[in-house]
Formats: structure tokens, C-alpha cells, sequence
């Protein structure tokens, strides 16, 4: 009786003890259960954020797992749950060519990435980026295949775009009749910002140190391309070889003081709108040029494409500086006596009042001359007209060896001069007076013509402000002062005189 209790207690204690290994198995289950769900549950958030479609299918195609993002892209049948349904029977990547890469992927496994076109539900078609890997199991062999999947049409549609506006600025730029070339300035960038790290941030300065850092710096821009009328500016149809030597073609003295200037413009990322300067053509031809230059769109950062635009102005500008010679010419003319070169009246009466006005207010003198030649009617009877316009011009040739600048002379009528000398005295005017009538006395004229012609001259002198405060005024005494010689006869030089009024 005693030993079957006890073997009935034995095997109560036996079931207890499974029944115990058994609720800790359940539990144990039902926890791994929930981790399970857990990790689905995180596989689906991030399945399901994913900005790509995702999807695994095995050997035969049947569909084990996908995202909601891989649903959206495709045009699934309403009726149809793509989980389980078989991905190599699926039409529209069928006919997009898709399924024939995930059946190399199976047979020869490797990584594939491709673009696949594919018409969605909408009838909009899709520019789709499958990118398949192989699924193996811990034994290495080949369970499947698994396909992230990229909605690549806008990018496309922008790609597209950007290249028909890249054949847009191609063919206005090659048809262009501006003269246009393209440069990389992307290595010079990346090199004058790796100078600015290793502490030079005074680039002028840097140049003036080492000029040979210049060459070397616009040899870091590199020349893209060209259009035709920038090779008809530079007179040469080789494009290659004027592209591979273009710095040292176009670089005339005056670019070269200009290419230090430009690297810091290059540096500080920006470029003056536009400028003038001259290039040197392959024929060695100096051109003059206006330059305009701007960073394509989208490479502000890098300058990787710079285009420089370039006008020959070389006939404006000559036109402008004939034009400028000429206004001179006519300048000179309009205040220079035609027959000697020397100042007319219409200069001594614009220039002397303003040397008066100076000479006040420095409180210096200024000395008037009058000259005459003595017996100039006799000239002119006995040699003609012709040969007395001839001494004219050897006269004011002959005064005008004895004035130096500020000193002039001035063509008054026939044969009369007048002299003004600033901040000269009457003892400097007397001596200079004297000077040039000695130096006509001695001269002979109208020797071109094989004949000796010998003259004398008088002289008025007045000087500022003794004998007149102003030009009216100062004028009048030293003709006066000549007047009073001639009449007493002739060849001499006199002093205005306030008695001789």
C-alpha cells in the first residue's frame, strides 16, 4: 500500500516537473513569438520608409517579401496580392525586359544595375533603376534574388532637360558671332584656397614676390573649347593647337600685367563685368578687345565653366584715336598760325590773361615783346610774295631756337611777333630781347632759294604789372614801346615808358 503511494507521489512530482518545463517551453515561445513580431514589425517601418522599393523573390520567381514603396511603383491588378504572387509572370517588367536580368542574376550571380522603362497605371511611363543581388543560404547556394528598386524619372526627366539645354548652349554657343571660349578655372580655385590655408590671404602681394607664381597659376586654367568666330578672331582655323597653347598665344605685355589680377578676381569669385585689353592673334597680330566673362550656371563654386566673351573694338578704337588726333589737329590749328607754326592771336588772348592771373596771385612779373622787322616791304619787293612768306617762316624758326617753355611766341600780323615770357623781369626781358634780335642779325635767310637775304628788327618791351594790369593794357605798352623805336629809327630795342602814353 505504502510503495504504490510513493510511486504515485514520484509521478505526480515527474508531472509536475514536465508541466513546469512546459509552461517555460510556452512562454519562451510566446516571447520569441513577440520578437519575432517586433522585428517584422521594425522590417516593415523600415521596409516601408525606405525611399526605395524593395522586393526578394526565390528561384522560381514566387514573391517572399516587398515594401510598400516597391507596391506603389508598379501597376498591380486591384484583385491581385503581389506577396506570393510570381514576379517572372508579372507582364510589365516581363516586357520591360526586367525578369531576363533576375533569371541571369540566378544563373551567373552578380551584382546588376540597370535602368528599365515601364508604363505604371496611370499610362505614365516610368524611368525605373533596378539594382539585383543574389540571396544565398548559409551554405552559399543561390535561394533567390533580392532587387532595390529606384523611381529614377525625374531624375531622368532632369537629365534630359539639362541635356537639351546643354545642346541649346552648344549650338549658340558654336553659332555665336561673338568670339567665346570656355574655361575650366576649377584647379586654380582648389589651388588659391589651398594657398589661403597655408596662411597667404594677400595674393597681391604673394605675385609681387614671386611673379613666376602667376604663369604657373594661369596655367592651372584650363582651356574647354572654342567657337568659330573666336578662331577667326585669333586668325587661325587649328583649333587643337590653339587650344593647347592658348595662354602664351593671346598673353600680350598687357595681359601679362593683367593676369595677376585676374587670378584674384579668380580667388574671390567674382569678375568685373567687363574690361578692355589687347591680345596678340597667332599671326602676332596686337588686337583690341572688350571681354566679358560669366560662370555658367550651376558651377558658381567650382568655376569649372567659365565663358569669356570677346569683341574686336580694334577699328573703334582706331576710329576713336584718329578721331582724338584729328580734334587735336584741329585744336592746334585753330590756336597755331598756318604759315609759321607759331601761336596765333586767338591764343595769346585766351592764354595771357590766365598767365596774368597767375603771375598776381604768385606776385611775379611777366615781360610782353613786341618785335617788327625793319624793312620788310624791301624783302617782299625785291624777292616777291612767295620768298617773303619764305623769311616769315625762317624768322619764327630762327625765335623760336631762343624761348623755352613757359615762353612762347606768337604770329601777330605779316611781320610782326609778339613774345610773352612768364615770370621774366625787364632786365630778363631786355636780355632776351636782344638775344633774338642778334640772333636774326646774324642769320641768313632764303639760302634754300640760293640767295642771301641779311634783316634787322625792333622790339617793344612791357612787363607786368609796371606797365599794365592786364593783357588789354599790357599789350598796348609794348606796342607802344615798338611804336616809339620804329619812330626813331629802327633796329633797336625799347622800354615801354609811362611818358610815351
Amino acid at each position: 500500500m505504502n510503495e504504490a503511494l510513493i510511486c504515485t507521489e514520484q509521478e505526480t512530482e515527474e508531472l509536475r516537473r514536465r508541466l513546469s518545463a512546459m509552461e517555460e517551453l510556452e512562454r519562451r515561445c510566446l516571447e520569441a513569438e513577440q520578437a519575432l513580431k517586433a522585428i517584422e514589425q521594425r522590417n516593415r517601418i523600415l521596409g516601408d520608409s525606405a525611399p526605395m522599393g524593395i522586393v526578394t523573390v526565390d528561384r522560381q520567381g514566387r514573391i517572399e517579401g516587398l515594401t510598400r514603396r516597391f507596391r506603389e511603383m508598379l501597376p498591380w491588378p486591384r484583385e491581385m496580392d503581389p506577396m506570393g504572387a510570381n514576379l517572372f509572370e508579372f507582364q510589365p517588367l516581363v516586357a520591360a525586359g526586367v525578369i531576363e536580368d533576375f533569371r541571369q542574376c540566378l544563373t551567373s550571380p552578380q551584382t546588376i544595375q540597370r535602368d528599365y522603362s515601364c508604363v505604371d497605371d496611370h499610362g505614365r511611363c516610368l524611368q525605373l533603376r533596378f539594382q539585383l543581388g543574389t540571396v544565398t543560404n548559409p551554405d552559399g547556394e543561390v535561394t533567390g534574388v533580392m532587387a532595390f528598386v529606384e523611381d529614377a524619372t525625374q531624375l531622368k526627366l532632369a537629365q534630359a532637360a539639362a541635356d537639351e539645354n546643354e545642346q541649346r548652349y552648344q549650338l549658340l554657343f558654336q553659332s555665336a558671332p561673338v568670339a567665346m571660349v570656355e574655361r575650366d578655372a576649377s584647379q586654380l580655385k582648389i589651388y588659391l584656397e589651398h594657398l589661403h590655408t597655408t596662411g597667404i590671404h594677400d595674393l597681391r602681394t604673394y605675385f609681387q614676390e614671386n611673379p613666376d607664381e602667376i604663369f604657373r597659376c594661369l596655367a592651372m586654367i584650363k582651356t574647354a573649347d572654342c567657337n568659330n568666330a573666336f578662331l577667326d578672331l585669333l586668325e587661325t582655323q587649328d583649333k587643337d593647337a590653339l587650344l593647347a597653347d592658348l595662354p602664351r598665344v593671346v598673353m600680350g605685355p598687357e595681359f601679362q600685367k593683367m593676369a595677376g589680377e585676374i587670378i584674384i578676381m579668380v580667388a574671390q569669385g567674382c569678375f568685373i563685368p567687363e574690361r578692355e585689353m589687347t591680345i596678340r592673334t597667332v599671326l602676332g597680330r596686337e588686337k583690341r578687345i572688350m571681354t566679358r566673362a560669366m560662370v555658367l550656371a550651376g558651377h558658381e563654386a567650382t568655376l569649372a565653366r567659365v565663358v569669356i566673351s570677346m569683341v574686336d573694338i580694334s577699328s573703334r578704337v582706331a576710329a576713336e584715336t584718329a578721331l582724338r588726333a584729328s580734334e587735336q589737329r584741329f585744336r592746334e590749328q585753330a590756336l597755331h598760325d598756318n604759315l609759321t607754326g607759331l601761336y596765333n592771336q586767338r591764343y595769346l588772348h585766351h592764354s595771357l590773361p590766365l598767365l596774368i592771373q597767375s603771375a598776381a596771385a604768385e606776385n611775379s612779373p611777366l615781360a610782353v615783346i613786341f618785335m617788327d622787322l625793319d624793312n620788310f616791304k624791301r624783302v617782299v619787293d625785291t624777292h616777291g610774295h612767295l620768298n617773303g612768306s619764305r623769311v616769315i617762316q625762317e624768322v619764327a624758326a630762327t625765335v623760336r631756337r631762343f624761348l623755352q617753355p613757359p615762353a612762347y611766341a606768337v604770329a601777330y600780323a605779316g611781320d610782326e611777333f609778339v613774345f610773352v615770357l612768364p615770370d621774366a623781369d625787364e632786365p630778363h626781358a631786355l636780355e632776351k630781347a636782344l638775344e633774338i634780335q642778334n640772333g636774326i642779325k646774324t642769320n641768313i635767310f632764303l639760302k634754300s632759294q640760293n640767295q642771301e637775304v641779311q634783316l634787322n628788327a625792333s622790339f617793344g618791351i612791357a612787363v607786368f604789372p609796371n606797365h599794365g594790369e592786364d593783357a588789354e593794357a599790357l599789350l598796348a605798352a609794348a606796342d607802344t614801346a615798338l611804336f616809339q623805336i620804329k619812330g626813331t629809327g629802327k633796329g633797336a630795342v625799347g622800354q615801354y615808358k609811362a611818358s610815351q602814353i
